[in-house]
């Protein structure tokens, strides 16, 4: 179907997958996107957990019970999950479809392999992966963190050399280089308003 902007309709909106090596920096592009007033509905994905200190509901999670949660994978409600240390965690398809139904692209933040997944399941599915300007660079950033030790920053870096295989399943790449995230974000905009100017759209329902 061609472009509804052709016929004067707003154009469809898109689902679009951000993923990243852990240190890059995803939530920080994100925050920041948000500080700039993007009009994106950021999903908050479900979780079988109860909150911890300082965790909010319906802000970091939707924090649901168990039984809750195989609930909604009995109902095909979960658009991707898994089940990790004997507890759920996931994206509901209800918040969506409701954002997309009121016409606005939706965000979703996953690692790489729940980033395919999704695109396995709609490959309207807009994916873009956040990668450093090197990996020394990516080294400095977890560094900085002061989160893991020695042993496990080089665990995640090791990681991140392994999914530069799978960069190849990505519909765009975006470097994140240090002090430039007014950038990054401009970056991540041109790539959705060029997706919505496309002749031949794409039009996702859930």
């Amino acid at each position: 179907m061609p472009n509804p902007m052709l016929e004067g309709k707003p154009p469809y909106p898109l689902l679009i997958i951000i993923s990243g090596p852990s240190g890059v920096g995803k939530d920080t592009v994100l925050m920041r996107m948000r500080e700039l007033g993007f009009p994106f509905h950021f999903v908050v994905n479900m979780n079988s957990r109860p909150p911890r200190p300082g965790e909010i509901d319906g802000i970091d999670y939707h924090f649901v019970s168990a039984a809750r949660f195989e609930q909604l994978i009995a109902a095909d409600e979960m658009l991707e999950w898994a089940q990790v240390y004997g507890q759920y965690k996931g994206v509901p398809k209800s918040e969506i479809r409701s954002a997309l139904e009121s016409g606005r692209d939706v965000i979703i933040r996953m690692n790489v392999a729940g980033a395919l997944t999704i695109k396995r399941i709609i490959a309207a599915a807009v994916l873009i992966y956040i990668a450093p300007a090197s990996l020394e660079e990516l080294r400095h950033r977890l560094s900085l963190r002061h989160t893991e030790s020695a042993e496990e920053r080089e665990v995640r870096l090791a990681q991140y050399v392994h999914e530069q295989e799978q960069i190849q399943y990505f519909d765009y790449v975006v470097i994140n280089h240090e002090n430039q995230l007014d950038a990054t974000a401009s970056a991540i905009r041109a790539i959705i308003t060029a997706e919505k100017h496309r002749v031949f759209p794409h039009h996702l329902s859930l």
